[in-house]
């Protein structure tokens, strides 16, 4: 679906999202915004402090309830469009998620909200677990309880399959579900968590429930930790060698818009047609399924100015997957889908919305915002 027929669904509508400030939430509240859409979100403090959704949303947009927030800054003659809520609160909560939930009254809801970095799973894997399965507990009881929206989706990962690490296969929906790690576990769970209850209490009464597994995004804004394309952005503007950890891993890297798109779609068709409800995979074709050390030659081509890499192996860090593939044929068959920018370019444009934000953040927002109207008009 094109810009125009997806905003016939969602403008005037109102729509939560959940962990709005982060790399995807941002995105995704930007596209909705675009489209006339009424966003509100709850979330923690975004996760870097004057990273993406203040660059977006202005400085301070963080702050607890902050309503009517400018999108793309007050330079940029955008003050029409607005982010109607921005609640910054905890998941785990539920107290306070209900509370916000049945003030918003949302006809869709968006579940970004999780603990989304591998390694720090290791770390702090209790809050990793009650985060990424409890929050979904909680936000399934809001809807359970209260309010009922038309379609609600949950977005996972790729990582939720029990991996065999084999680089000729590539996963389709209804293989095994048992990922390794902390995370990549806790998003199983969060899964099966959402066909209970789907099963449970909304199969007849309630939104349409679906989840989306995507793979790795990339993006401008992305500035986490142990991701290879903030890496590459923070070493090449500070004029250092990228340090590769594990240059022949192999992920199926695409643009966040790829995924966001998707999001979009399938809550607003699911939402029409109940048959549209499901658990999909959301990744790119079997090209642009490349090794971490092939993603940072891209940057250093697109990068240019001397940008160089380095590669290596942590001999002290935990256990990560050095293969993982996704079969995308159920969403391509469904929803007659297929994937608009191939790695290469999902790269460039990651590239010149870093380069546009050092030179100001009006110049990155306004970057976002070509990046969104391209794409969806493609």
């Amino acid at each position: 679906m094109n810009f125009d027929e997806l905003k016939a669904y969602y403008k005037d509508k109102r729509v939560l999202i959940t962990g709005h400030t982060g790399f995807k939430g941002s995105w995704l509240c930007a596209i909705l915004i675009l489209m006339g859409a009424e966003v509100s979100g709850y979330s923690l403090k975004p996760p870097v402090e004057g990273g993406l959704f203040d660059i977006v949303f202005g400085d301070g947009a963080g702050d607890d309830s902050r309503e009517d927030l400018p999108l793309f800054g007050r330079g940029m003659g955008r003050d029409e469009l607005k982010l109607r809520r921005s609640h910054i609160g905890d998941i785990r909560n539920f107290d306070e998620l209900k509370a916000f939930y049945e003030e918003v009254k949302p006809h869709y809801v968006f579940h970004l909200a999780a603990q989304p970095i591998v390694r720090d799973s290791y770390r702090i894997p209790r809050e990793t677990y009650e985060t990424n399965v409890m929050g979904t507990v909680n936000l399934l009881e809001c809807v359970r309880l209260g309010h009922k929206p038309i379609s609600l989706l949950n977005v996972t990962t790729d990582k939720v399959y029990k991996n065999e690490e084999r680089s000729d296969y590539a996963y389709m929906e209804e293989d095994k579900l048992d990922g390794f790690d902390p995370y990549s576990n806790s998003k199983s769970c969060s899964e099966l968590v959402t066909h209970g209850y789907k099963s449970s209490f909304f199969e007849t009464d309630g939104p349409a429930v679906s989840t989306a597994r995507a793979g790795n995004v990339i993006g401008g804004g992305d500035m986490a930790n142990d991701r290879i394309i903030p890496d590459c952005v923070r070493a090449a503007t500070k004029g250092e060698k990228i340090f590769i950890r594990n240059p022949l891993s192999i992920r199926p890297y695409q643009h966040v818009l790829e995924p966001l798109a998707v999001y979009l779609e399938i809550c607003a068709l699911s939402g029409k047609d109940r048959a549209y409800e499901g658990w999909y995979n959301v990744g790119p074709d079997e090209a642009d399924c490349v090794t971490t050390g092939e993603l940072a030659d891209m940057f250093i081509k697109a990068w240019g100015e001397g940008a160089a890499k380095e590669c290596g192996k942590n001999p002290e860090g935990p256990h990560e997957a050095n293969f993982l593939k996704l079969d995308n044929s159920k969403i391509k068959k469904v929803f007659s889908w297929r994937p608009v920018w191939p790695v290469n370019k999902a790269v460039s444009e990651t590239v010149a919305w870093s380069k546009a934000l050092i030179k100001g953040k009006d110049m990155a927002n306004a970057e976002m915002e070509r990046q969104i109207r391209e794409f969806f008009h493609s």
